[in-house]
């Protein structure tokens, strides 16, 4: 069965940073479901949330693209199990990609992205599409947060992995 046109969930730490940006930037895609990451307090939560959704709402092989953009990075130590990257979750999305679909995640925290790479590196069915981390996407607004992190001086780290044929 064929989809009229790709489908892509958009993950947003911070609703209304970049939700304009997404839309005028892919208007040709069908519909979205859209998932914002400060509806649920705790990561842990969400991501057993997300969970039920993927497993309720989404056939395997039904998703083109996840972008998961600036998640909350937990600073402490003690409190990264609840970083929404995690080895449960990633498996969850990728089983939902279609083949050459893709995973994007940004993070302006360093340390969550080495984390992100080596969880999405991890996944079988994953493939870096950069050697470590990738350029920006055109396609990816800048958020009010990057802007200001950018101002001062802070990276920003973009992951994207595309599903195994």
């Amino acid at each position: 069965m064929s989809r009229p046109a790709p489908v892509q969930v958009n993950w947003l730490a911070y609703p209304g940073t970049c939700r304009n940006g997404l839309a005028a930037g892919r208007s040709a895609r069908a519909w979205r479901l859209r998932v914002d990451a400060t509806e649920i307090a705790f990561a842990d939560r969400l991501q057993g949330r997300i969970a039920q959704v993927l497993e309720r709402d989404v056939a395997d092989a039904a998703l083109d693209e996840v972008r998961i953009y600036f998640p909350d990075p937990w600073h402490k130590k003690r409190h990264n199990k609840r970083r929404l990257i995690q080895a449960p979750l990633v498996a969850h999305l990728t089983s939902r990609l279609a083949p050459g679909g893709y995973v994007h995640c940004a993070t302006d925290w360093e340390p969550y992205a080495q984390q992100m790479l080596e969880v999405l590196s991890a996944e079988p069915g994953l493939v870096n599409t950069a050697d470590t981390y990738a350029e920006k996407p055109a396609y990816r607004p800048l958020t009010k947060f990057e802007n200001r992190g950018l101002r001062l001086g802070h990276g920003v780290w973009d992951l994207v992995f595309r599903k195994r044929a």
